[in-house]
């Protein structure tokens, strides 16, 4: 088990999303292993909601959620996790917007912005994905993106719902 979060520890925000084989469970499973990373506490999660593809839209719909994690892991040490938990629950990286067993995506690292080698923080499309809004405006509706200084529930109200539907899930 993870050791709880240290006086040094970072609040980050993870995507969470899969389309492929059983989804709701392949999420699931990804929750356990992130709270399983030394390093990392789970603190957080929405609820899962079953979302349009946006990108590549002849694929089954996804699910989506978003977990808030307390972490003393930085940035690239995290993100190097999470692909190591994408690797070992089967994703291989063949196309941009494919199916997916599974998908982590660091939304924000605290109010960090972060433009590294393969790591962008804020995540650059997050401001225009439902599937990303919704379930960050459901943990933390007044939790402001550190470029756009706006909330996560305006950002989301700006948004188009044709093209990006979010349904949600009764998972709980």
């Amino acid at each position: 088990m993870s050791e709880g979060p240290s006086f040094n520890a970072e609040t980050a925000y993870i995507g969470i999303g899969s389309n492929v084989g059983e989804p709701l469970h392949n999420c699931r499973k990804a929750i356990d292993s992130i709270n399983l990373i030394d390093g990392c506490t789970v603190t957080d999660r929405s609820d899962f909601y079953r979302t349009e593809p946006v990108g590549a839209t002849s694929q089954e719909w996804y699910i989506n959620g978003v977990i808030r994690i307390e972490t003393t892991l930085g940035p690239q040490e995290l993100l190097r996790s999470l692909l190591s938990i994408e690797s070992g629950m089967g994703r291989v990286r063949r196309r941009k917007w494919e199916p997916r067993i599974i998908d982590l995506d660091i939304l924000l690292y605290g109010n960090r912005v972060i433009e590294e080698d393969h790591l962008r923080v804020p995540h650059p499309l997050m401001h225009r994905r439902r599937f990303v809004l919704m379930p960050m405006a459901q943990l933390n509706p007044g939790l402001v993106h550190p470029v756009l200084g706006r909330s996560m529930a305006d950002l989301m109200e700006d948004l188009p719902v044709e093209g990006q539907a979010v349904v949600p899930l009764s998972d709980r």
